[in-house]
């Protein structure tokens, strides 16, 4: 009996154009600004297809560290971005993918988060609500950008 993959999707309407979206997602001082408690000096992005990524988000109360990183699988700028997500040196048939997808809706843009290989739903307060909340950190840190 086959098994199906563990996944989830997030979809947002942002007040904000693709091109603001898109170097939020792949400038390190962006992402710097809105990633959880993920210091500057602790990114490292070469956002290209074969590219890796790494980013270190730091507990604030513990100073416990998470080392976060993958490969660039598929980038389409202002479109499309695939990345596997997980331990920076995972392999990658063994990673999670994200897929980020930016569609234009008039000034807006509509973003679809999608994670393939966990499982997540509203409510579960682990990976769901994790990246949920995180968006919503997305979505602040752009509403600022355009005031």
């Amino acid at each position: 009996m086959p098994t199906s993959t563990p996944e989830f999707t997030i979809t947002r309407t942002l007040n904000a154009g693709r091109e603001l979206v898109w170097r939020a997602w792949t400038e390190a001082k962006e992402l710097a600004a809105w990633l959880p408690s993920t210091p500057l000096e602790s990114i490292s992005f070469d956002v290209r297809e074969g590219g890796r990524y790494r980013y270190t988000m730091v507990n604030s109360e513990t100073s416990e560290e998470f080392h976060t990183g993958g490969v660039f699988l598929d980038v389409v700028p202002f479109e499309r971005l695939i990345f596997t997500w997980g331990y920076p040196d995972a392999p990658i048939e063994d990673s999670p993918v994200v897929t980020l997808t930016l569609t234009a809706n008039g000034d807006n843009t509509e973003m679809t988060f999608h994670l393939r290989g966990f499982a997540g739903h509203p409510g579960d307060q682990y990976v769901y609500d994790g990246w949920s909340d995180t968006l919503d950190d997305l979505e602040k840190h752009l509403s600022d950008q355009r005031q």
